[in-house]
């Protein structure tokens, strides 16, 4: 079972060492993330949208060890909950999963349950940096 937690909690472990692991787009991750996060998006945005990234579980397994602390995010925690649930049927151990994402979470008439990150006022970084997909995978192949 995902422990899922929320902004602050993910802020808390973030600040003791887990990995922002964050599995939105490239395109999302480029336009603003959590500062340091590491991106490896679950899914590719192509010219018909969005397809399963078949490398996800690859570049996860190459990038980080099976103890490796995580805390998992996407923009409204519905990706990083199935992306939480992958590594953990993957043999990770210690993979957290932030509820609310960078956006927060609304319910079914679109109100705001949660805040999310940016939110929150934490720190966001905008454009590619070391953290983006293509820096990470080509860094640990």
């Amino acid at each position: 079972m995902v422990r899922r937690v929320s902004v602050s909690e993910a802020k808390n472990l973030v600040d003791e060492g887990y990995v922002y692991l964050d599995v939105r787009t490239m395109e999302e991750f480029s336009g603003r993330h959590p500062s340091g996060a590491i991106n490896v998006p679950i899914a590719l945005l192509g010219p018909s949208g969005t397809t399963a990234n078949a490398e996800f579980l690859g570049v996860i397994l190459r990038v980080f060890s099976p103890d490796a602390k995580i805390v998992v995010g996407c923009s409204t925690g519905v990706r990083s909950l199935r992306a939480a649930e992958m590594l953990l049927g993957a043999g990770y151990t210690h993979i957290v999963e932030m509820r609310a994402g960078l956006d927060g979470v609304r319910d079914a008439f679109g109100a705001k349950t949660e805040k999310g990150w940016a939110e929150e006022g934490l720190p966001v970084s905008h454009g590619s940096d070391a953290g983006s997909y293509f820096e990470v995978r080509a860094a640990r192949s």
